[in-house]
């Protein structure tokens, strides 16, 4: 795939979607980042549905403290992994509190030491945010990545460097949030639904669907 092609498809998935945003519900970076950190092997509409009732009762870091992990599961208990994620927000809590003044780090580093906290959290936060142009690739923007040929890679790590590489300057800002509502809505994994998609004729993937 060359350049022109890659300029093309982010053209058309900016006029489709120009200011495309997280699905995740959140009205400041710390709900965003405990957002993010139940998000781990959940959906967008699972984390939504139990922050809906989290973030009226408890939504800074010393708020979430006070729960405690016990009193945390009660709101989180409908999500995967629920017992790990409450230790891991507490903790992070408690370091945001001790370290951060109660705020949400704007450094790469910073966010990646908190508890529940990798890679992809960290570079979501960055992006959706702070507005770095970093580009967070989850399973989604892996497939989309290797299906359309837009950055093919092995693993996460490489798809994230070949997009940071290609994606024109232009585009990194948004390029994370067209790219995962496209995997989530039109490049599903089993049948991606390929004539509905507003890059068909642009997209490498060699099988593709009438649907």
């Amino acid at each position: 795939m060359n350049r022109d092609k890659r300029v093309e498809i982010f053209t058309r998935l900016r006029t489709e979607n120009p200011a495309p945003k997280t699905e995740l519900n959140h009205d400041s970076e710390f709900e965003l980042l405990i957002s993010v950190i139940l998000s781990a092997q959940a959906t967008d509409k699972g984390v939504n549905k139990a922050t809906a009732r989290l973030y009226p009762m408890a939504n800074t870091p010393d708020s979430i403290y006070a729960l405690g992990e016990e009193g945390l599961k009660g709101f989180i208990k409908t999500i995967g992994l629920y017992n790990s994620k409450a230790a891991n927000i507490i903790k992070t809590c408690r370091i945001l509190i001790d370290q951060y003044d109660g705020q949400v780090p704007d450094d790469r580093k910073a966010l990646e030491s908190l508890p529940g906290v990798g890679r992809k959290t960290a570079n979501v936060i960055l992006n959706t945010a702070f507005g770095h142009p970093t580009i967070a690739v989850d399973t989604h923007i892996f497939r989309v990545g290797n299906r359309t040929r837009i950055a093919p890679g092995k693993n996460v790590d490489e798809v994230e460097k070949r997009l940071l590489r290609l994606v024109p300057d232009e585009f990194k800002l948004d390029a994370h949030h067209w790219l995962i509502l496209l995997g989530r809505y039109t490049c599903i994994a089993r049948k991606p639904r390929c004539s509905s998609c507003v890059i068909e004729d642009l997209c490498e993937f060699k099988q593709k669907t009438l649907e």
